[in-house]
């Protein structure tokens, strides 16, 4: 049998491939074997090159996942391209900084748009495929403010909540047809996403709360993203992988000795 994490022959797809971790899933998955498509807000010329790098094809589309044509004519460009393809990954997003008493409809909405309703076209336009084909993978890519209460980003921790949400129910419906639906929860993870929302202060609090004493790197949740994409997972659906250097189980105050 070939090695557990091995993704050679296989084809993925991946959203927000432009930067941050959206790049660096791509490239693992490139380095394991897969060719990769994406589609990002952004131009992605970088994540191309460093997929052809790892001698892989690539297929590169600037839009926007809350656009349900843009999504479903991913897959279809992945399909004309390779005939298929075997895993999916939900993962472009926006962070938007905002306490909720001072959100707008029209700002949640848009939050929304990209961060929840993309995850949905994503799932149904993966689930058409993957189902039809005798299986695959799907994975979405939430947060642990969805597990935590995160305040001045409602919002958001409300989208990365219901797709874990989405998940699971996703997992049940689908599995009979060979497909599994995981999701992957980042911590505190240096991104472009995060560079302006992560402040001397927010760092330093980070290195105090999170047990392993830093911010995490995009490659590190990367590689938790191949095990869900792989066979090493094959039994594993319906779950939420944290990547977080231990800091949503920290509940340490400081506690006396006696």
């Amino acid at each position: 049998m070939p090695p557990p994490f091995d993704l050679s022959g296989r084809r993925a797809v991946v959203t927000g491939a432009s930067s941050g971790i959206g790049q660096a899933i791509a490239i693992a998955f490139a380095r394991a074997g897969a060719d990769v498509a994406g589609l990002s807000l952004g131009e992605a010329s970088e994540t191309e090159a460093l997929v052809h790098a790892e001698g892989r094809d690539s297929l590169q589309f600037v839009g926007d996942t809350g656009d349900v044509e843009a999504v479903e004519g991913l897959a279809q460009a992945a399909i004309e391209r390779w005939g298929g393809f075997d895993v999916w990954v939900n993962n472009a997003a926006r962070l938007f900084v905002r306490p909720l008493l001072e959100t707008s409809d029209e700002d949640w909405h848009q939050l929304l748009r990209g961060n929840l309703d993309g995850y949905f076209f994503g799932c149904r336009a993966a689930a058409r495929h993957l189902t039809g084909r005798g299986g695959g993978r799907i994975v979405n890519v939430t947060s642990i403010s969805g597990i935590v209460g995160v305040g001045g980003i409602g919002a958001y921790t409300a989208a990365k909540g219901a797709i874990m949400a989405l998940t699971k129910a996703l997992a049940v419906e689908l599995a009979p047809a060979g497909v599994t639906v995981n999701a992957l929860a980042p911590g505190a993870i240096d991104t472009p996403l995060n560079a302006e929302a992560y402040t001397p202060e927010i760092r330093r609090v980070y290195s105090e709360r999170i047990p392993l004493g830093r911010i995490g790197t995009a490659e590190e949740v990367a590689d938790a993203a191949l095990f869900l994409a792989s066979d090493a997972a094959r039994y594993v659906t319906g779950q939420q992988l944290v990547v977080d250097g231990g800091l949503v189980v920290n509940g340490t105050v400081g506690h006396g000795t006696h």
